[in-house]
């Protein structure tokens, strides 16, 4: 199945939180009937990243940095390089999972620089 067909059922299963979504990018390959069922059905501006007119070679395009950063993160778990799954709902638990986890890490570093810091503003008033 193509991208562009598969994103109708995601974009149903976002129904839930539509209240909070006003505006969605993709790339080129969603431009057309995608861009105005979004608008029509849920009234969510679709957003198209588009190349640079004139580009030549590699240009990191406007917000498109955020999704290859988290596909990175993502790859970092071994089970999520190849979809060794067999059930959908067994992926997005893994997915869930490794964004859990990563999000985890993040803010176990936040809080042990805190505690550094907080440990050297306690040493000089002592």
């Amino acid at each position: 199945m193509q991208d562009r067909d598969g994103a109708l059922p995601v974009l149903d299963q976002l129904e839930p939180y539509s209240d909070r979504l006003q505006c969605l990018r993709a790339d080129s390959a969603y431009r057309g009937f995608l861009q105005d069922w979004a608008a029509y059905v849920y009234g969510w501006a679709l957003e198209i990243v588009e190349k640079p007119a004139g580009q030549k070679g590699f240009v990191v395009q406007a917000r498109r940095w955020i999704v290859e950063r988290t596909i990175a993160w993502l790859v970092k778990y071994r089970r999520l390089v190849k979809d060794y799954e067999y059930l959908l709902e067994t992926g997005k638990a893994m997915i869930g999972w490794a964004m859990i986890n990563h999000m985890i890490q993040r803010l176990t570093r936040m809080t042990a620089r805190r505690s550094y810091r907080n440990r050297g503003t306690l040493r000089r008033n002592i």
